[in-house]
């Protein structure tokens, strides 16, 4: 029997924070003539304030419950279109559920710790999970642990794909053959 999704029109990114979901996304979406929406963005929008703001001024248990409402309005529209979800947005509620019926077309975007902690370091102020950390070491360990957390819900994505050291352009190759 052929499992029926609600939405085959969408392309769903996942990952962690700094595995290039939003730059591939943009990428893809241009390449294939969908629309594209990065969830964060649309949640900015949709509050009129930036994820940290939402974060400092909501708390972490809001700011998830607004992400899931953002994640079941978006994956309601039926244009093409790619989606770049947040890195932690798999993990609550019953979202990778939800995504795993909406879709077959899910790709966990996969980065070693320490790739990551090199993307993310200088940006870490903009990110409120990590600004706290004070070296590229500790990031790399922060990462570490969170991944151990998250993995079981990324890898729940119908594709994964290693980003480490992919460049955007063979990304794109290899998304397209697997679509």
């Amino acid at each position: 029997m052929q499992r029926q999704f609600s939405n085959t029109n969408l392309i769903i990114l996942l990952g962690y924070m700094g595995s290039g979901k939003s730059t591939v996304g943009k990428a893809l979406s241009a390449t294939l003539d969908y629309s594209f929406v990065d969830l964060d963005y649309f949640l900015e929008q949709k509050h009129q304030c930036t994820v940290p703001e939402l974060f400092k001024s909501k708390g972490v248990k809001a700011f998830r419950e607004a992400e899931h409402q953002a994640l079941k309005e978006v994956i309601q529209k039926k244009s093409p279109t790619v989606l770049s979800l947040g890195g932690g947005t798999p993990c609550y509620h019953d979202n990778m559920r939800l995504i795993k019926n909406t879709t077959p077309y899910t790709f966990y975007l996969d980065a070693s710790p320490k790739s990551l902690a090199s993307r993310l370091f200088l940006h870490r102020f903009d990110r409120p999970l990590i600004a706290h950390l004070k070296t590229e070491e500790e990031l790399k360990l922060f990462i570490a642990k969170h991944l151990f957390e998250r993995r079981n819900f990324y890898l729940q994505a119908s594709h994964k794909l290693d980003v480490s050291s992919l460049d955007v352009a063979n990304l794109l190759e290899q998304l397209k053959k697997l679509l």
